[in-house]
């Protein structure tokens, strides 16, 4: 079984959907895999673990059968080697005693060496024969049954039961004498049959292991930058309903290298699986409280500020063009160069609403006037800006477009006299309208990449707003053996 399916499983689990309840201790992202999502997984996992069964080789079978007038021959079947696979039904199916998947009704193609040897008192010098043969199985049904259990913020995959049988088989031989084929069919059937079984069945509990394993190193923290990392350990156990699997994470930004610590959303709240009437596999739902943390993180660690020394007009950053707003400031620093020192004065406020986001953002816009080479602070005005941001998600990436709606402003302290703020106030409507949403606006619309995971990502994807949580509805793909090569070549 492929170790990337745990990674797909992961990226599946940060969803939501209606009818059911959250785990007993709520993370600030939530999800759930939809019935849909679900099809999708299980056909992977089975493409996927098929592939690692084909040229799977069962160990050899041996015995001794009774050959009327020869004696009793020894016979060794070999190089028992699955060859192909197709599966005609399968279904996966949720319950309180964990997650069944079972494949029914499937074939499979096998090839085997032969060979015997036979003596008795009629024939002193002895028999001998070899060849190949083909082995047709039908009627095979496999299935497992596996929980998933929270254990210190990562997930435990549980093997609860698992199993093979095959229903019956036909064996086609390749040379060698024709009586033998008797033989085999009778003797060998029930070993043969009996050597898939136990193949596959070990094959299962190997894929289950490596499952288990990888989801044990999963991270429960991922870096962003210098400054943050997010907390992605999960939060509760993983709920099971009739058609979905539900899951929880924390969620929430925190100081790179910082300790984690756990926190809880309310109790037994209960969401929506609606995707605007669009069938979708996932639901991924961020309450405004991660937005919220990045907000106060990024205040903290002095990271929202920005210096506008340069601008379209750069006539703007002169104290000459100020002359007639600001008479006393060209008086004292006649035809000075200037620059904006523009810093948040507290965190800004975030609320996701029911069409998308506000926020509520307190500048300090400090003006320094250079002279001589020196930097002389000489007026601080404080904004209070109302704006609207409107997230969207193009191909792999979710970016969006920053609005302004309305602002105020009022002078916080001044080194040169009274100043007309009415005046001000239009000066800076001008420097936010042309300066500082559309750098903000530049920056966002390059985007953040949704998460990759294991070699998935989101498709087709859509974004709904539902206070306080904002969701992202979506499918998804599989990049395949070039994001499985490229891993590869990673740890080289």
């Amino acid at each position: 079984m492929e170790p990337s399916i745990v990674f797909f499983l992961c990226s599946l689990f940060l969803v939501t959907t209606s009818g059911y309840v959250q785990p007993l201790e709520e993370g600030f992202i939530t999800g759930v895999i939809s019935e849909k999502g679900l099809e999708f997984a299980k056909d992977l996992l089975i493409e996927k673990g098929i592939d690692s069964i084909l040229q799977l080789q069962l160990p050899e079978v041996e015995g001794s059968a009774k050959v009327p007038l020869v004696g009793t021959a020894q016979v060794v079947l070999s190089n028992i080697t699955i060859k192909d696979i197709e599966v005609n039904s399968s279904s996966v199916k949720i319950g309180e005693d964990g997650i069944v998947l079972v494949v029914s009704g499937a074939t499979a193609n096998l090839s085997l060496n032969w060979e015997y040897s036979c003596s008795s008192w009629l024939i002193p010098i002895g028999l001998s024969d070899s060849g190949t043969a083909s082995v047709k199985v039908k009627g095979m049904q496999v299935g497992l049954t596996i929980d998933l259990r929270n254990q210190e913020g990562t997930l435990n995959l549980i093997l609860l039961e698992s199993g093979c049988y095959v229903g019956d088989l036909s064996i086609k031989l390749d040379g060698g004498a024709s009586w033998l084929y008797q033989l085999l069919v009778d003797a060998f059937e029930g070993g043969i049959a009996s050597a898939v079984e136990e193949g596959i069945s070990d094959k299962i509990r190997e894929g289950i292991v490596d499952l288990d394993n990888l989801l044990q190193s999963l991270p429960k923290q991922i870096s962003l930058d210098r400054t943050s990392a997010l907390n992605v350990s999960f939060v509760g156990n993983p709920v099971l309903s009739n058609s979905s699997i539900a899951f929880a994470i924390n969620g929430l930004f925190t100081k790179k290298n910082e300790p984690l610590v756990s926190h809880g959303y309310h109790k037994g709240l209960k969401l929506s699986s609606a995707c605007g009437g669009l069938p979708k596999m996932i639901k991924v739902s961020i309450h405004e409280n991660v937005f919220k943390s990045a907000s106060l993180l990024y205040y903290n660690a002095g990271k929202m500020q920005m210096i506008i020394d340069e601008l379209p007009d750069q006539a703007i950053l002169n104290t000459a063009e100020w002359r007639f707003i600001v008479p006393q400031l060209y008086k004292q620093y006649p035809n000075d160069d200037m620059k904006l020192n523009i810093s948040i004065s507290s965190p800004p406020i975030i609320e996701v609403t029911y069409k998308d986001i506000d926020t509520t953002i307190f500048v300090d816009i400090t003006v320094d006037v250079l002279e001589d080479g020196e930097v002389i602070p000489v007026a601080c005005i404080s904004v209070e800006i109302s704006a609207s941001f409107a997230a969207e998600i193009v191909g792999n990436k979710i970016s969006g477009r920053l609005r302004m709606q309305k602002f105020s402003t009022y002078l916080k302290w001044s080194k040169i006299g009274k100043l007309h703020m009415h005046l001000i106030q239009s000066l800076l409507s001008s420097a936010l309208k042309i300066v500082v949403i559309p750098y903000l606006n530049f920056r966002l619309k390059r985007g953040f990449a949704l998460p990759n995971i294991g070699g998935f990502e989101f498709q087709n994807a859509n974004i709904l707003y539902n206070h306080p949580w904002i969701a992202v509805c979506s499918d998804v793909s599989f990049l395949g053996d070039y994001y499985l090569s490229q891993q590869q070549l990673a740890y080289v």
